[in-house]
């Protein structure tokens, strides 16, 4: 690949750039980013290298743990030559005896790119001022971009365009997942729908922002507090986990008795088009395998929350499929921003 082109794609605009809200991105920069995607899972797909960043380093910052992103990020790393380390809280002093801003002068200096996935958005755009490397955003509590990427790259696998499609969001839509994919849609000409108990839906401010794009890309944000309304004839039913991890009992038993008339069953999937498909980043609650998952029903009598199991285990759900575009979408954002072509 010569002269920062692949497909037609021009990917000099990425090269040395942040990756820490879609806001950032042009719906055209997007979608390239998406094409890219596709490109690399066929490379991967069938077996042919593509070392975009032999040679390169990265730092891995988790002040929260996962499962997919991590993966997500040392396959891709390892796919395209290059060398990752993870930092845990117990391995990386940043924020404790050493402020954010001088951690990411260090890691500049010894890595070609830093990803952090923790807490406030503040902090990953505070490395970000800082550092003299691409930075990406693995999630924050604001915003989970590399998660959209794959569920958009997803939506587009089963679709084949995602203009003027309709995406409910239903849950806690005014936490990361529903920003992040409201805005997201808002630049990819969709139609989303935040279905949510008013308290849960999302920031006004962020509102606004979402259908001033959508007015330019053809695209709808809306707001809804019935879901059965909001399900009518979408094409793409997410939802998330309803509290994060760590959070006492008190919460989980408030956004249980909140949410539960939220919940994704077979009835709500019914209101949508018979080509609905039901997506979610993971992980998720639909059943009792989990230690999480017993405690809960020990503690409040449920043996499901966010999503039925029926659902889960559906024809419908392509939530592997999103899981597995995870490293896809994260690959392609890490060579667009460090890869030599």
């Amino acid at each position: 690949m010569n002269g920062g082109n692949t497909m037609g794609i021009n990917m000099d605009a990425f090269k040395g750039r942040d990756f820490l809200k879609l806001l950032d991105f042009t719906s055209d920069e997007i979608k390239a980013l998406l094409d890219f995607s596709a490109e690399l899972k066929e490379k991967k797909k069938n077996r042919v290298p593509h070392r975009l960043c032999d040679g390169k380093s990265v730092a891995l910052i988790f002040e929260k743990s996962s499962t997919r992103t991590r993966c997500a990020f040392e396959v891709a790393c390892c796919d395209l030559g290059i060398h990752p380390v993870h930092l845990d809280p117990r391995s990386s002093q940043m924020g404790k005896k050493e402020s954010i801003p001088d951690t990411a002068r260090v890691l500049s200096r010894m890595f070609d790119g830093i990803e952090y996935r923790g807490y406030g958005q503040d902090i990953v755009e505070e490395i970000a001022e800082y550092a003299d490397v691409p930075v990406w955003n693995g999630l924050t509590d604001d915003a989970h971009p590399t998660q959209i990427l794959a569920d958009f790259l997803t939506a587009r696998e089963k679709f084949g365009s995602l203009e003027g499609k309709k995406l409910i969001f239903i849950g806690d839509s005014g936490f990361n997942m529903g920003h992040s994919l409201m805005i997201g849609c808002a630049k990819m000409g969709m139609h989303f729908v935040a279905c949510s108990p008013e308290k849960y839906l999302p920031r006004k401010p962020l509102v606004d922002k979402a259908r001033e794009i959508a007015k330019e890309t053809g695209g709808s944000v809306t707001l809804e507090t019935d879901p059965s309304k909001a399900a009518k004839d979408a094409d793409i039913i997410y939802t998330d986990v309803w509290v994060s991890m760590g959070e006492p009992d008190e919460v989980w038993k408030e956004r249980i008795d909140d949410l539960m008339p939220y919940q994704v069953n077979a009835k709500l999937m019914s209101y949508a088009s018979p080509d609905c498909i039901f997506m979610h980043c993971l992980p998720a609650f639909h059943d009792l395998r989990t230690g999480i998952g017993r405690e809960n029903y020990q503690k409040f009598g449920v043996t499901e929350m966010e999503v039925t199991d029926e659902v889960f285990e559906s024809k419908a759900s392509v939530v592997f499929d999103e899981a597995e575009n995870r490293m896809h979408t994260i690959k392609a954002v890490i060579a667009a921003t460090i890869g030599e072509w």
